[in-house]
């Protein structure tokens, strides 16, 4: 019964730690790093109000995977093209959910 000390109900609940920081820690490493020298490169959450967001942000997952064939890093951040890819992916993904949601 949940009223019990020691009971937590979370049953059914997404495991984030396990299933994210467990699981990828370096991959999710390398995406922040890919966040934050775009943060100071531009502006902190500038990513969010980019016009025709999602198709650029399409563009540029495209353009570092195809990068990544050749190369490991990006010739301006020397970060991994991989994580720059992930990235893009992780914001065309928010922006989706958040036009979704409205």
């Amino acid at each position: 019964m949940a009223t019990e000390p020691g009971v937590k109900n979370d049953d059914g609940k997404t495991r984030l730690f396990t299933v994210l920081v467990e699981y990828f820690p370096r991959a999710l490493l390398a995406v922040a790093n890919v966040s934050e020298f775009g943060a100071r490169k531009y502006c902190v959450r500038g990513w969010e109000t980019v016009p025709d967001a999602r198709t650029r942000y399409t563009d540029a997952l495209l353009r570092h995977i195809l990068a990544g064939v050749s190369e490991e890093s990006d010739v301006d951040s020397g970060l991994h093209h991989d994580a720059h890819a992930a990235w893009n992916a992780l914001a065309r993904l928010e922006l989706r959910l958040r036009e979704e949601r409205t």
